[in-house]
């Protein structure tokens, strides 16, 4: 990476490579989840998820860039984190009080990876696929915030 072309394709193929890892993780976290609010929060993400995936692979297309060959060691992190979580929690409360935390983690990172690609996009002068990049950066803002409600209303309470 000798300059920010360079570390702006770096950040597209992390962020394909997040979304590819999560594309695994959302079902185990789904079929964990026994609220079913929230199981249908992580199976509508889940959909969303491989659309951010696609729109990924089509700007990477789009730059004439390969968008695999790099491996998101936080993304990584955060699912083995969460797969320990699921693995100590013992009851289905506490469970899903657990699962929205660790999620939001995941949301956390991938709002800050997007709000960056955004930036350097436009920085690029590639509007178009600065606006691409704002779309799922606002879908991934919904889905942290369809879990805040979650938590807040109701699961948070039940675990206590």
């Amino acid at each position: 990476m000798k300059d920010l072309k360079g570390l702006f394709e770096h950040q597209l193929k992390d962020l394909h490579s997040a979304e590819s890892q999560l594309v695994n993780a959302l079902p185990k976290m789904a079929q964990k989840a026994s609220n079913s609010k929230l199981k249908d929060a992580f199976e509508d993400h889940l959909k969303e998820t491989k659309d951010h995936k696609q729109r990924l692979e089509d700007i990477c297309n789009e730059l004439n860039v390969k968008p695999t060959g790099e491996k998101c060691k936080a993304m990584e992190g955060l699912i083995k984190e969460a797969e320990g979580f699921m693995d100590e929690a013992d009851n289905d409360d506490v469970m899903d009080a657990g699962l929205i935390a660790e999620a939001q983690r995941v949301e956390h990172y991938e709002i800050s990876g997007y709000g960056t690609a955004v930036r350097y996009a436009k920085e690029l002068g590639h509007s178009d696929i600065a606006s691409k990049l704002q779309k799922t950066l606002d879908e991934e803002y919904n889905a942290d915030n369809k879990l805040d409600k979650l938590a807040e209303h109701r699961l948070n309470e039940k675990a206590k």
